[in-house]
């Protein structure tokens, strides 16, 4: 599916949708709980179904309700012996570890770029504990013949958390301690805070060292909890970028004392010379004329389309740093949003580990395509809002992978759209 969207701002209340990080999170604890759990506030994005599935592979039982999930877990069993991630990196990365606390053979499949994202991190593990593996052409399929065991593991700081966040799931519930030792600075501390969070209000402890080292005790159990999902500061940052960027939108169902690290979208937007008020659970950022600064993404990956829009309208030069993990997501975010924004009138400019943005007022329009990434295809969404002529976005249907109704919200607060099949 296409969009074309006549340039408008936009205007309106916006209910920002529950956190995709917590939910995974929150799904991966209660399934692992002996009892019944209910998580509310739970919205079924391609990704989350995508872990749920997992979960029931993994022997737990769950029911989904409008917007809730009640889900009666157990030890980790082999109900189904292929888990299929579709295009979940989260998904894939938490649940390897996970599942093979059961020594049972299982197969992990995806779709689409997910099959190319890496996981020598765990083969290097596969290697040490001599567990049996094999892989496709590229990294999955991937069949593992063997369990996890406990002991010594040394995860580089520098790759993704989602690593560090499998094995702090897994290695509690193996017959033995564990240590996870970090080799170099990390980076998404805030990714690995939420994790130690929701694993403590499962009732699992982990001792963590300054980021360090990680102690993790055997043998704990999970306790079932009730657990509402908070609001989504990933998703927030298309909304707060366009009120900046002129539109008048107001969100809601925010925490101000949430610990998900692309919180980080607010002082992000201050450093450019926005502005943004908080009140409650309520987020406003008032129309700015913004200006070039200096973004470190070493915490927040996910907010680099989101911004990519905001630099390329603030005066001055931008720079992107320490952006390097951009390049291994949904697609490459630093090449594929240089060349869709420069398409429509944008100078950004690529480097190995960031990018250049020189202000323009304006983008002209035109066509763009969202490289079948959904946090691309609402920036651009955003982009439309300070375009000349209408915006066109290819495979604009990939927001379903987070996001599922976000055409509908967008249209909502004044978005002017047509949907071409």
């Amino acid at each position: 599916m296409n969009v074309l969207i006549r340039p408008k701002m936009l205007k309106g209340d916006v209910i920002i949708p529950p956190s995709k990080s917590l939910s995974h999170r929150a799904i991966i604890a209660a399934s692992l709980a002996c009892g019944t759990s209910v998580i509310s506030n739970v919205m079924y994005s391609k990704d989350i179904i995508a872990t749920i599935e997992a979960m029931r592979a993994c022997g737990s039982h769950i029911i989904e309700q409008k917007d809730s999930l009640i889900i009666t877990g157990s030890e980790v069993k082999r109900i189904n012996n292929i888990i299929d991630a579709n295009e979940s990196g989260s998904t894939i990365r938490f649940m390897i570890p996970i599942a093979l606390v059961n020594s049972e053979p299982i197969t992990f499949t995806g779709k689409n770029n997910l099959v190319k994202r890496p996981l020598d991190t765990y083969f290097e593990i596969f290697d040490k504990q001599k567990i049996e593996y094999t892989k496709g052409d590229d990294y999955l399929p991937l069949t593992v013949n063997g369990g996890i065991k406990p002991g010594e593991f040394n995860i580089r700081g520098d790759i993704s958390s989602q690593f560090i966040t499998g094995l702090l799931y897994a290695l509690p519930l193996l017959d033995g301690d564990s240590i996870i030792n970090i080799t170099t600075p990390l980076e998404s501390k805030g990714y690995v805070d939420l994790t130690l969070d929701m694993l403590k209000k499962f009732g699992v402890c982990i001792d963590n060292n300054e980021y360090k080292t990680f102690y993790i005790k055997g043998n704990q159990k999970f306790m079932p909890t009730n657990y509402q999902i908070e609001g989504d500061f990933s998703q927030s940052a298309f909304f707060l970028v366009a009120a900046t960027l002129g539109s008048d939108i107001t969100l809601h169902a925010m925490n101000p004392n949430s610990h998900q690290g692309d919180k980080k979208i607010l002082e992000d937007i201050k450093a450019f010379g926005g502005k943004i008020d908080f009140q409650n659970d309520t987020i406003k950022a008032s129309h700015t004329k913004t200006c070039g600064c200096t973004i470190d993404f070493a915490q927040s990956p996910d907010l680099g389309p989101a911004l990519s829009v905001l630099a390329s309208l603030s005066d001055g030069t931008t720079e992107f740093i320490n952006a390097s993990r951009l390049r291994i997501k949904e697609c490459d975010r630093i090449t594929c949003m240089k060349d869709e924004l420069n398409k429509i009138g944008a100078n950004v400019f690529e480097k190995p580990d960031g990018m250049t943005f020189k202000g323009v007022e304006f983008f002209e329009g035109g066509v763009v395509d969202s490289h079948n990434d959904h946090r691309v295809a609402m920036a651009l969404a955003m982009a439309s809002t300070r375009c000349k002529k209408p915006l066109k976005i290819i495979n604009a249907e990939c927001v379903s992978k987070s996001y599922p109704n976000f055409w509908e919200v967008f249209e909502s607060i004044g978005g002017d759209v047509e949907y071409e099949k």
